[in-house]
Order: structure tokens, then C-alpha cells, then sequence
């Protein structure tokens, strides 16, 4: 433990839980559903609605090795290629063989996905797949399906939700195990102002930190919350510097902040080509999947074609698809473009890259279970080894179905009991960050850590940083007061720290991490992982492991054979 804690009042409430589960999407859901489904008493805490999260924002679909001629055994190809060699084989192996069944569960459990006439599960392609295995729902809607889905089962079962919930500090018991959470209910309800759920198990599913940028496809809620809590936990977390930016976003202007358009990855599956001004398709020649290439690959190429031309952003054109087809497979994607003055069905879409999905997070094994005992992660905010320096594409909603079903029954298979939360008084208090501070950490991050990074753009956002952290421990008496825009705030100068500290450690570019000045892959000083975690003193240690193989977790819970 590392004794900091956010500032915040005493809780004034408590409830007590068998589980507790932190976030709403589809890994959150999952594991609370599978958990009451095994008699657990779960309660699930999220920021806003339960419909609010990132899982709703998903277009493009959930892949799966669910089509004729398609196996598990090409999925995991396609995945180990696109992770750039830092993939944990296993943990992909387990993402591909169980996904399918998993999926099938997801439609038992009210999911709808597109079918032909004959009722089989339509599929597309997208970037960095050979084959077509991407189930989608209401054409570009999938995520809104799912959460749709879960949603309605969460409340057909009853399960115990707190909403409008920012999750603060991690309890724990004298022998440093998990004893639940705090967190401070906004608004009026049931339980307002900061409470506690007592619980043994906490599964953190908090989603992304791509709020930590100016520009991004997250929703306003993806401040990092959960990765910053663990790391005041003293979990371990790894390879926050492999952030994916998503090739394809509406251009909105070279000043457009906070959550940008999507237009997703599905778009180019179905046959929509890369131009430049001139309409010249330049991804061709540069991949052999031109603009199906896995996405870091698409997104470089972007920015090269940017940079040689002077351009603050590039085209997609789906003129071809004809306004029946734009109207039945992507209306969501047809309507954005249309209320920023854009009309797909007669022309080019303009699009640039911004900041998209974390492909690190809290390190856990096989099963979530994270360097502290009792603490779980799935989804985004984890870092299991599936996604490794890239992300593919719709591999993140199959890996949080699937790895919150393993945490689910992880902890039904060996119940525990919570001791009694002890407290562990921070060796300095921990002051909170005014919200204004929020809009220059997301400059800093955007103009040294962004797509392009180098050590000099680096080194300027790490000392700018570190200001920004000198500034608020100086002025200490001076901190903002307590309340869920300064807590934000201050876990997204968490994240940003410890992604600036791994981006400068990684003298290369590999995936989704780019350095203009280490251009090149080097396998022999950097297949491994980085890991990092917070000291006592707020100093962060950045470590890399010995090997590309993570270390074990939680020491003390039984290992598979």
C-alpha cells in the first residue's frame, strides 16, 4: 500500500456486498450478472448512468471466430501481428478460444446482432483481420446494443446499482487485502455525498483515460479513475504508453476538444478508401492490407501523408457505397457527418487520428486478479496481455466479455471474507488539483505524448508535468476543495504522468507507441514490458520485465497448471 489517498470527506454511509464492481460497460455487466447468477451479493457502482460508459459508443462490433472457415487458431494470428510481438500468447489463446461461446452467452442474454435472411450472424472485416468475423449491431450501433442488452438484464435480476458514483480510494484490511471501496454519490438519492461498500472482491471495469488528451473518441467519463486508484493501491500497472489512436475520427477543426465523431474501422471493412485532397489513395503500397492494415500502421500513415503535404487532416471516401447502403449499415455514422455539415453520399469524409483506447492498464494474470489481493480488473482500465503494443481491432469488447466471466467465476469459486477496513493515514496529504489545471494537462499531453512522440517532446511534457504536480504539493493550503472535477482532474495528472514516464523509457517505436527519434523495432532490448508503480513518496518506479512473459500477480492465490 502507499498510504495516499485522494482528499475527501469520512464516509457517511457504508453498505456491504460480496463483490463490488466499478463501471458499467460491457466487462463491468458481465461480471456483475455472472456473480449474481452464482449467489454473490454484487453491487455495481458507476459514474453515471449505467448506460453512460464507453461500451455504447462502439460502432464497429465484437470479433469472434464465428464465421464458416474461420478458426480461433487465425484469430490468434491475427491478433500476436497486430500486438507486435508483445502479445501474452496465452492470455490471447484463452480470448480466442472462449470468445465465441461467449458471444453466443451475450446473444442468450438479449444482444441482437444484424442477420441475413436465413438468420446467421452477418460479419465484416476490419483493420488487421484476414478474415470477416466482426458480429455487428444496428449496422454502426453495436455497443448501443450491448449495453442495451445488459442493461435490461441488470435490472430484470435486480442487481443493487449505485449510479452518478465516482469510485475514490480502495479499502483494505490489516493484512492489505481488499475490503471494499469509497466513493461519493453525486446528487440526491438513496446514498449522496462519500460512502463505503464493504466488500471482499472489488472488480475495478472503469473504462479508458482517453480524457487525458484534448482530443478523443472517449466519453467525458474516461478520466483514468481506475488506473489511478490502483496505482494509490499499490497495484501494479503496464504498458500505459501503447495509447491507440484511432485512425478515423471526424475532423472537427484544429481546435476541437473533448469527445470527437467516430467513423469507424467498419467503413473502410466494407470497401471505403484513404485519399488525400488530391484523392490519391496512399495506403496502398504501404501494407499489404492497404487501408485494412492494423490500425497504428493506418494512423502513421495518415500522419506521414499530413506531414509531407501540410495538411491538418486526410479523406475517407464511401461516395461509392450510394445513399442506400450508407443509410442501412452505418445510420449513426451517416448522421454524425450530417450534423457537422458533411454528407457521405456525395463526399469525402474528412478525418484525422486522435486518441482512442488504452492498450495498458492495471497488470492482472489469467483470471483479472491484480498485484493486490482481492483487487480484479477487466476491460479497458486492465492490462491482461491480450492487446500488447496494438490493440486489434474489436478485440476489446470480446476481451471484456470474456475476462470478466473469468473474474465472475474466479471469485465464486473461492468466496472470501472481508476483514475490517483499517485506515492507512497518507504520509502527506494528497492534495487536489483545481479543475482548471484539467485543459493544460490535456495540451501537454496532446502536443509531447500525442501520435508523434520523441524524447525532447517527451522530456518538455514530463517537466510540464511535474509542475503542474510541484505546483499543487507547494500550494497545498491553497488545493481545491473536494469534489468530483478536482478528483478527475487529479487522477488524470496520475495517468499522465505514468504514460509520459514509460513513454520516455521506451527507446523505440513498436504498435501504437511511435518515437520520431527511435524510429525503429528493437526486439532485443525492448520485446518486454514495462511496469510500473507508485511509491509511498508519489515517485513513480518504471521497470522493465525480464522477458516479453509478464511475472506473476497475486502471490498468495492459487496458479493454473
Amino acid at each position: 500500500m502507499t498510504g495516499i489517498r485522494l482528499q475527501a470527506p469520512a464516509p457517511g454511509w457504508s453498505i456491504d456486498a460480496d463483490v463490488v464492481v466499478v463501471g458499467s460497460g460491457v466487462a463491468g455487466l458481465t461480471a456483475a450478472l455472472r456473480c449474481t447468477a452464482a449467489g454473490l451479493r454484487t453491487v455495481v457502482v458507476t459514474k453515471a448512468r449505467l448506460d453512460d460508459g464507453s461500451t455504447r459508443w462502439a460502432q464497429g462490433g465484437i470479433a469472434a471466430a464465428l464465421g464458416e472457415g474461420d478458426t480461433p487458431e487465425q484469430h490468434l494470428d491475427d491478433t500476436l501481428v497486430a500486438g507486435a510481438g508483445l502479445c501474452d500468447e496465452e492470455a490471447v489463446r484463452l480470448l480466442v478460444t472462449e470468445g465465441p461461446d461467449a458471444v453466443r452467452r451475450l446473444i442468450e442474454t438479449g444482444a441482437r446482432f444484424d442477420t441475413d435472411a436465413s438468420g446467421t450472424i452477418e460479419l465484416t472485416r476490419e483493420g488487421g483481420h484476414h478474415r470477416r468475423r466482426i458480429a455487428h449491431a444496428g449496422g454502426d450501433a453495436t455497443g448501443a446494443e450491448i449495453s442495451r442488452a445488459l442493461v435490461d438484464a441488470v435490472r430484470d435480476r435486480a442487481v443493487r446499482t449505485i449510479e452518478n458514483a465516482l469510485v475514490l480510494d480502495l479499502l483494505t484490511d490489516s493484512d492489505g487485502r481488499t475490503a471494499g471501496v469509497t466513493l461519493h454519490v453525486m446528487g440526491e438519492g438513496q446514498h449522496d455525498g462519500v460512502g463505503a461498500v464493504h466488500a471482499p472482491a472489488v472488480v475495478l471495469a472503469t473504462g479508458g483515460m482517453g480524457q487525458v488528451f484534448s482530443a478523443t473518441t472517449n466519453p467525458a467519463v474516461s478520466t483514468g479513475d481506475g488506473v489511478a486508484l490502483a496505482l494509490r493501491a499499490g497495484a501494479e500497472v503496464s504498458d500505459l504508453e501503447f495509447v491507440q489512436f484511432h485512425p478515423t475520427v471526424l475532423f472537427l477543426g484544429p481546435d476541437a476538444e473533448g469527445q470527437q465523431p467516430l467513423v469507424s474501422e467498419a467503413v473502410r471493412g466494407e470497401g471505403a478508401h484513404l485519399v488525400d485532397a488530391d484523392g490519391v489513395r496512399f495506403m496502398v503500397g504501404q501494407h499489404e492490407l492497404a487501408e485494412l492494415a492494423p490500425r497504428d500502421i493506418v494512423a502513421k500513415g495518415i500522419m506521414r501523408r499530413m506531414r509531407e503535404q501540410g495538411a491538418r487532416h486526410m479523406y475517407l471516401d464511401a461516395r461509392h457505397f450510394g445513399a442506400a447502403m450508407w443509410e442501412s449499415r452505418f445510420p449513426t455514422i451517416l448522421a454524425a457527418c450530417r450534423a457537422h455539415g458533411i454528407d457521405p453520399v456525395t463526399q469525402p469524409i474528412p478525418v484525422a487520428p486522435a486518441a482512442h483506447y488504452a492498450s495498458g492498464g492495471v497488470r492482472t494474470d489469467l483470471h483479472g486478479r491484480t498485484t493486490v489481493p482481492g483487487l480484479y480488473a477487466c476491460g479497458e482500465v486492465a492490462c491482461t496481455g491480450v492487446h500488447g503494443a496494438n490493440r486489434l481491432a474489436s478485440n476489446s469488447l470480446l476481451e471484456g466479455l470474456v475476462f470478466a466471466e473469468r473474474i465472475a467465476d474466479d471469485i465464486a469459486a473461492s468466496p472470501a471474507r472481508a476483514g475490517a477496513p483499517v485506515a492507512h493515514p497518507a504520509p502527506r496529504p494528497l492534495p487536489l488539483l483545481d479543475p482548471a489545471a484539467r485543459a493544460r494537462v490535456q495540451h501537454v499531453m496532446t502536443a509531447g505524448a500525442g501520435v508523434l512522440r520523441s524524447a525532447a517532446s517527451l522530456a518538455e511534457a514530463a517537466d510540464a508535468l511535474d509542475a503542474v504536480h510541484a505546483e499543487a504539493l507547494n500550494d497545498a493550503g491553497k488545493a481545491a476543495e473536494p469534489g468530483v472535477e478536482s478528483w478527475e482532474t487529479t487522477n488524470l495528472l496520475c495517468v499522465a504522468r505514468v504514460l509520459v514516464a514509460a513513454a520516455r523509457r521506451r527507446e523505440e517505436t513498436r504498435g501504437c507507441h511511435w518515437r520520431e527519434d527511435r524510429p525503429d523495432r528493437d526486439d532485443a532490448a525492448w520485446r518486454r514490458h514495462l511496469v510500473v508503480r507508485l511509491g509511498p513518496d508519489r515517485a513513480l518506479d518504471v521497470r522493465p520485465t525480464d522477458t516479453q512473459d509478464f511475472p506473476p500477480t497475486d502471490a498468495d492465490a492459487p496458479r493454473e497448471p
